[in-house]
């Protein structure tokens, strides 16, 4: 039989009421350091139980060690299990199983005999309880022992205080990132998606997972993706604004920030992005781009006006005077038909750019005397194509 395959597992939830409540901080400081070798090779104690190769055997054990009987009863510790729980040896011969893990009882003890009785391991999530009443997260594995005869519990008891720890700020990350207004986007170097949290698919407009898609599926143009990804092999950061296709709409503004994503030995394994909808911000500042439009257009047209003005009173006053001239006045007469046909192509040039215009600005009717507040002080400068 694999008796690995007949593992039992057990979780204990520790027993609040009789044992020294702690805070985050101070949980964070209770795994001890690691006891030094010479101290494991040399912790020979005398004990009853097994031969002296057997005792230095279990005394080296990494793991903190105990042998109870088949009642709970401590018979022998090592010295990593005296470090963990802060007794002497002698004092911890003087325990039982069920003082040492907070929330145990007989019926867990019974429990024990039932699994090893059928050839089970066991598995214990659980508290010990230290000599000053202080909790830490143990994972304890209860192995049948027999000595001359005499069937024991032998439990290995490792401290997972930094496990546990570890895993609560992964747990909080995960949420922090599921829940995050910003897609984010974990992807490996081929661009296909290992992950994607709720922000990304509303994003895409997706109701189901994104992972096994290609980043490329998320983008409208073909371009951006291999920008992305020439910069993330080349160990850089990457930003810019592109277009996001979403399912059955029209596109969205997006702002993409890709970094590198390593292992633990700083290989590089893929890509992290996170994708901000500006849809928004691009929208206000059309509308923002749109009113200026407007207000320097309102603001040039009495410019305008002005700048039309000037030559259209040269032409009027030259034909009003040209009624007047006599027929024999001949140079009078061309003179002031000059003057018209100037002014008329004056005219006709300015209205030939206000058609091809492309771009309104006003600029001051004469250098230095631009007066706030007036239109009039102002002439539109007009840029054509």
């Amino acid at each position: 039989m694999n008796r690995s395959s007949q593992t039992m597992r057990i979780d204990i939830p520790p027993d609040l009421k009789t044992v020294k409540r702690l805070t985050k901080t101070q949980n964070r400081v209770q795994p001890q350091p690691d006891i030094p070798p010479q101290v494991l090779s040399h912790g020979k104690t005398k004990s009853s139980l097994g031969d002296p190769d057997f005792q230095e055997l279990f005394q080296s054990v990494y793991d903190g060690a105990i042998i109870s009987t088949m009642t709970g009863k401590i018979v022998d510790a090592n010295v990593r299990a005296t470090s963990f729980l802060k007794f002497s040896r002698d004092e911890l011969l003087a325990q039982n199983l069920t003082d040492i893990i907070s929330g145990a009882s007989n019926s867990t003890l019974t429990t024990l005999q039932t699994c090893i009785k059928k050839d089970r391991f066991v598995l214990i999530q659980a508290y010990c309880a230290r000599k000053d009443k202080a909790l830490f997260p143990v994972e304890i594995a209860v192995n049948p022992l027999t000595v001359g005869g005499t069937e024991y519990f032998c439990c290995f008891i490792r401290d997972i205080t930094w496990r546990e720890q570890t895993e609560e700020i992964l747990k909080t990350i995960h949420t922090a990132i599921q829940n995050a207004a910003t897609g984010i986007v974990i992807a490996d170097l081929n661009g296909q998606i290992d992950y994607a949290n709720q922000a990304t698919g509303q994003l895409c407009g997706e109701s189901k997972s994104l992972s096994e898609r290609h980043i490329q599926d998320l983008l409208t143009d073909s371009l951006t993706f291999p920008a992305i990804l020439g910069a993330i092999k080349a160990g850089l950061n990457w930003s810019g604004e592109v277009l996001m296709s979403r399912k059955n709409s029209t596109p969205i503004h997006v702002q993409i920030a890709a970094a590198p994503n390593r292992n633990a030995n700083e290989e590089l394994t893929g890509m992290i992005l996170s994708f901000l909808d500006i849809s928004d911000r691009i929208r206000a500042q059309e509308a923002e781009k749109q009113s200026e439009r407007q207000n320097v257009m309102m603001q040039s047209l009495g410019a305008a006006c002005h700048h039309l003005g000037q030559p259209a009173t040269v032409l009027m006053a030259s034909l009003e005077l040209m009624m007047r001239v006599k027929d024999t006045d001949k140079a009078m007469g061309e003179e002031l038909l000059a003057s018209s046909i100037e002014a008329a192509e004056s005219l006709r040039k300015m209205l030939h750019n206000l058609n091809d215009i492309t771009e309104y600005k006003t600029t001051s009717y004469i250098d230095g005397q631009d007066e706030p507040g007036r239109a009039e002080s102002r002439i539109l400068d007009v840029t054509t194509h």
